[in-house]
């Protein structure tokens, strides 16, 4: 088994997507909005209560790339596939009803000794004006496939505080939470049916890590930006423990200006890590 390092550097065609507010609202039930007060977060759950104008959850932007025309990264069992890292940088809200074209490029394939890094970097524009939406990154880890010889690369500096978090926002995901957000693109049996989860060495279908992440946020689109997507510029975190449907998440967030440090426990672990948050428009996430 191998990785096929002449992928790195090539570029392919990600799709485009047109959504319209069913599927963002679908989308924001599916992490988590209404969930504890179905009067709240109106916006992106309803387009027709009084004096509420519908708008779209930024961490959409993450579902706008394709899994499904990805390259094979190598001859490896895809069960050894984990979803590690993402990112996403918005350009500005998203259109309640519009349409994405969406090209991908494989970065990098680290070696990270006993397993590989895989980075795929996605531009998504509007296919009509060529105005960029958003940019989306994903780690892929690809475990046994490490000690090729290659460079481990550098992830960005993070360090948690050890002070108090400035903030705090906890949520009990429901216990049908994947079977819903899977609705927005992502069947992976893993997070359905018990048989895959079994044979993947988990009790039950796990949550998908992307659910987790728009939990999150949503926790700090409501806590550092007053609720207004325009103000939701780069989230980036990394994947490190599964997540069960019906868990609770305690999102921690750490304030440094107009940026700002998160993690999410459940159980008394941290199942999102190395998190980053910067408002739109205040210059890239460095620490």
């Amino acid at each position: 088994m191998a990785l096929y390092h002449d992928l790195v550097g090539r570029t392919w065609d990600s799709g485009t997507r047109h959504w319209t507010f069913s599927d963002t609202s679908l989308y924001a039930l599916g992490v988590g909005a209404g969930g504890d007060d179905p009067g709240r977060e109106l916006e992106f759950t309803t387009e027709n209560s009084a004096g509420v104008l519908p708008s779209v959850l930024p961490t959409f932007a993450a579902t706008l790339v394709s899994r499904r025309t990805e390259p094979a990264l190598g001859d490896f069992d895809v069960s050894r596939l984990l979803h590690t890292q993402q990112s996403l940088t918005l350009y500005g809200p998203l259109p309640v009803e519009g349409e994405a074209a969406t090209t991908s490029r494989l970065t990098a394939l680290r070696d990270r000794g006993g397993s590989a890094l895989a980075v795929i970097e996605s531009s998504c524009v509007d296919p009509a004006t060529g105005r960029p939406l958003a940019e989306v990154r994903t780690g892929l880890t690809i475990r046994h496939e490490g000690g090729f010889g290659g460079e481990p690369g550098e992830d960005e500096p993070w360090q948690r505080p050890q002070e108090a978090p400035d903030h705090t926002v906890d949520y009990r995901t429901a216990p049908n939470q994947a079977l819903l957000y899977r609705l927005s693109g992502d069947p992976n049996p893993l997070h359905s049916d018990p048989a895959i989860a079994a044979r993947l060495g988990f009790g039950r279908p796990l949550l998908h890590g992307l659910c987790t992440f728009g939990f999150a946020g949503r926790a700090l689109l409501h806590t550092l930006c007053g609720g207004d997507p325009a103000r939701f510029g780069t989230m980036s975190a990394c994947f490190t423990s599964p997540v069960f449907p019906g868990q609770e998440l305690n999102v921690r967030i750490w304030e440094r200006g107009e940026r700002a440090l998160f993690d999410v426990r459940s159980h008394g672990r941290a199942v999102v890590d190395r998190g980053v948050f910067v408002r739109r428009g205040t210059g890239p996430a460095t620490d």
